[in-house]
């Protein structure tokens, strides 16, 4: 049992003791699992875009999750919002550059959203950080045409120049502030045959950073974590849904020592 593992078991723990609250402002592909992927772990979960609410809702949060899957003019000046009151608070802001690349409203949409918010962790996949630090194209959709290795160096690049924490996932998970370097070796192929399950990683480290302001720390825990949920999952079925139902039940049931026994995070 590493160090690491002892960490990452402590963070599901805290969550489950404290049930934060995470604003999602998040594509409507996934709204509903990825709600219940945070009610499932512990956290509780509220979806809400509208700008006339961002105000009040953004002051009750403990995290704030932001992911732009579904672009439309009306939902960026609600996260746009929502960031700024977030910023205020100085609660932890999570952004998911859902297909950045792909065109240029998203990755300038991205951009923006850095330049305005005090974001904490950019979870994204190796095209989407590649998108996002250097202004490339190439993702096919919100999938990724580049590995994980191909963004390590661009992603510590971002994070030290954002100060923030860069999380860039695929089959092993690169977690980097710019000075340190967490890899995540936990996870399973079957996680990538249902949509979203990128959208409720990125949902998953709302609900760490949101009890533990070591944001590196937090979101290789979270990761791991729902890697261990996806290995199991993958025990009961391959089949994408009943994989996918399967994934919820595991959220569940992961205890603190599934995690500590089983979390593979490597510095």
């Amino acid at each position: 049992m590493s160090s690491h593992a002892e960490k990452a078991a402590h963070n599901l723990a805290l969550v489950r003791e404290k049930r934060p609250l995470v604003h999602n402002i998040t594509n409507y592909v996934v709204m509903q699992y990825t709600a219940n992927a945070l009610l499932a772990l512990g956290a509780s979960p509220v979806m809400a875009h509208a700008v006339e609410e961002m105000e009040a809702m953004a002051s009750l949060a403990d995290a704030l999750v932001l992911n732009i899957g579904t672009l439309s003019g009306p939902w960026i000046e609600g996260m746009r919002a929502a960031g700024g009151v977030a910023s205020r608070r100085g609660i932890p802001i999570v952004l998911d550059p859902v297909g950045a690349g792909a065109t240029r409203f998203r990755t300038d949409t991205a951009v923006r959203l850095l330049d305005e918010c005090r974001v904490t962790v950019l979870r994204g996949n190796a095209s989407e950080v590649l998108a996002v630090a250097r202004g490339a194209g190439g993702t096919r959709g919100v999938d990724a045409a580049h590995r994980v290795e191909d963004a390590i160096e661009a992603a510590g690049e971002l994070a030290a120049r954002r100060r923030m924490v860069v999380a860039a996932t695929g089959a092993v998970d690169h977690v980097t502030d710019g000075s340190r370097t967490l890899r995540v070796l936990n996870g399973h192929p079957s996680m990538g045959l249902i949509t979203g399950s990128g959208c409720t990683a990125t949902a998953i480290v709302g609900a760490f950073c949101a009890v533990n302001t070591r944001a590196l720390e937090a979101t290789a825990a979270a990761l791991a974590f729902f890697g261990i949920a996806g290995e199991h999952a993958a025990r009961r079925s391959r089949l994408p849904g009943t994989f996918g139902t399967a994934l919820i039940d595991l959220l569940h049931a992961i205890r603190p020592d599934h995690v500590a026994d089983e979390a593979r995070i490597e510095a």
